[in-house]
């Protein structure tokens, strides 16, 4: 892999990791790794059954606002599912903190931002080629 990268505003050297404005020198980094966070179920689901249990109770009560408000927050909660994305994250451990440096929605990018990285750390924890001249 080659060394420097330099895509979607992530760019890692020899010497450091840039994204988002954020600067890590590699020699700091100890941890690289990817984080998947999968789509939220509590919010869109308690949402969806608040609204089907005031539809519910509209519709009992013979109340067309109640019955329409819980049918609008059903399918508010509907739309909530299935808007959500899984995203991706790069976490960096430097310094004994643990920071988020890039977000995305492809994995493969995170992925291959987090190779280039332990690449990039390996070759500069390695001890410099000494080349000879004659």
């Amino acid at each position: 892999m080659e060394i420097p990268f330099n895509e979607r505003g992530v760019s890692v050297t020899r010497n450091a990791l840039s994204a988002a404005g954020q600067v890590f020198q590699l020699r700091d980094i100890q941890d690289v790794r990817v984080v998947t966070i999968p789509k939220n179920k509590i919010v869109p689901i308690g949402i969806s059954v608040l609204g089907l249990i005031g539809a519910i109770i509209g519709g009992v009560l013979g109340s067309g606002g109640g019955l329409v408000c819980g049918i609008m927050l059903t399918v508010v909660g509907g739309l909530a599912w299935t808007t959500q994305d899984v995203t991706h994250r790069l976490m960096v451990d430097s310094n004994g903190q643990t920071r988020e440096v890039l977000s995305s929605l492809e994995r493969a990018f995170v992925e291959k931002v987090e190779q280039t990285v332990r690449v990039a750390m390996s070759e500069s924890a390695a001890p410099p080629k000494v080349q000879k001249t004659l």
